[in-house]
């Protein structure tokens, strides 16, 4: 007997059709059943979860994924409107990038990162053709956390200052200086308050911390606070301003052209150096190749991973300026990493900037943004009782979710979800969606190469829960 399960997931984009182990018989979902069964056995009698109660998860078994879909154990099809972590931007499974890292494996899978490698080097080269004039190169990292702790201790280095400013509704990364810079409520158990960080409020119209009635109040006052922040805090003190060009994590809250060009004037005129933080929202995440673009600005140091080969073996990285990189041209940096530039990884890398440029995929993204998911959420928005504010750019997008549009409650507190949420999330999953969810929001962060009829396959689905409940 044949098929329960049958899907074989096609992009928009010619040449990109994804097929694989999608279609099982019997006897393959037999054997996926049996292999999930043990490995979630494994996972609950040794496996530690992060950012959980170990006690209270019950995490899901993903047993394949191709395209834009995972299977969990028992063979059942999941459209992946996170991205897992958003950070699968070309998808799941791309065979050119598989193939890629398998030659990589038979030529060299590791090597010391004192060493020159060819993989490594190719990496830098197409990752620096992407950021602006100036900033010419990468220290490799491991991830986005350590790109930021790295980022950090260059600019301190650099400037010969200690102090760090980032906002508020941010995400660093959870190591022991990104969990501080970072300014979410994960940041709080491990907060000592020495870690030399300093937070603020950055400009949030739909939440306004200055009673901002328009864009143009909330940007002013936003860039007044800031401003404040540094001379109060002593600009003399003040190493850098590490800010997410679009928070991801936080909440997809896109900020005005304005705002962004007066904290990089800030930063110039007071001698600070800017941080983008580009982990999520880089490499075709918003429809540009990094999200500052949007804004015409350019960094000091710019860091990333994610979206850079989509996760398929761990990369971060920090492009720097040439001014920074002079600052070490005779005097050793005292920073390094066993992995920094992974031969396996950046081979993954040059195969995954190679298929977004070939394929298309960050037009894709910023297309399908603004003629699909765009019309459709406010659609969505204009219909449900529960949906406060949709925002975003290309495939990066959120719903806010509140108990009340004139009050603007949100469905879940700040730093917490609720039963609202949670039968919210409940029905998704049940339709054959995997969303992305944060405290009361809904994360709309699918691959970037998503077909437009997968898209609305899975939009189908958010419209049908949000409006009709």
């Amino acid at each position: 007997m044949s098929t329960t399960t049958e899907h074989t997931a096609q992009s928009s984009i010619p040449g990109t059709t994804f097929t694989g182990p999608l279609t099982f018989t019997e006897d393959e979902l037999a054997g996926i059943r049996a292999e999930s069964v043990r490995a979630y056995e494994l996972d609950r009698a040794h496996v530690f979860h992060s950012w959980s109660a170990q006690k209270q998860i019950s995490p899901m078994v993903v047993s394949r994924a191709q395209g834009s879909y995972v299977y969990d154990g028992e063979g059942r099809a999941f459209l992946d409107f996170s991205s897992q972590l958003v950070n699968t931007n070309i998808g799941h499974q791309h065979p050119v990038v598989v193939e890629a890292i398998k030659k990589q494996a038979d030529l060299l899978t590791t090597i010391n990162p004192a060493h020159a490698n060819a993989a490594r080097s190719e990496a830098a080269r197409l990752i620096t053709e992407r950021t602006p004039e100036g900033l010419d190169h990468v220290f490799f990292t491991n991830g986005g956390a350590d790109a930021n702790e790295h980022a950090i201790r260059m600019a301190r280095l650099h400037t010969g200052k200690h102090k760090v400013l980032s906002r508020y509704r941010s995400y660093h990364g959870a190591t022991a200086l990104a969990i501080n810079v970072t300014g979410d409520p994960r940041r709080v158990p491990n907060d000592h308050g020495d870690a030399g960080t300093v937070h603020f409020f950055g400009p949030f119209l739909y939440r306004s911390e200055f009673d901002a009635t328009t864009e143009a109040e909330e940007t002013a006052r936003a860039l007044r606070h800031l401003e404040r922040t540094i001379q109060l805090e002593g600009r003399d003190t003040i190493a850098a301003v590490v800010l997410e060009s679009i928070p991801g994590t936080a909440g997809i809250m896109v900020p005005s052209k304005e705002y962004m060009q007066g904290v990089r004037e800030l930063c110039t005129r007071y001698g600070i150096m800017y941080i983008a933080d580009e982990v999520m929202a880089g490499f075709g995440r918003t429809g540009k190749w990094f999200a500052f673009e949007h804004f015409g600005v350019v960094p000091d140091l710019v860091t990333f991973a994610k979206g850079v080969n989509s996760g398929y073996v761990p990369l971060g990285g920090v492009v720097m300026s040439n001014a920074i990189l002079e600052t070490f041209a005779d005097r050793s940096y005292p920073g390094g990493l066993t992995y920094s530039g992974h031969p396996l990884a950046c081979a993954a890398a040059v195969a995954t900037l190679g298929v977004m440029e070939s394929e298309d995929m960050i037009e894709n993204a910023a297309t399908l943004g603004e003629t699909v998911v765009a019309p459709r959420l406010a659609a969505i928005a204009e219909r449900s009782p529960i949906v406060g504010e949709v925002r975003g750019v290309g495939m990066f997008w959120a719903i806010e979710l509140v108990k009340d549009k004139t009050t603007r409650e949100p469905l879940a507190p700040y730093g917490g979800s609720s039963p609202e949420m949670d039968a919210i999330v409940g029905k998704l999953k049940a339709a054959g969606i995997l969303p992305f969810v944060n405290f009361n929001r809904l994360h709309i962060v699918p691959p970037l190469n998503i077909s437009a009829e997968d898209l609305n396959v899975g939009l189908d689905v958010y419209e049908k829960v949000l409006v009709e409940g």
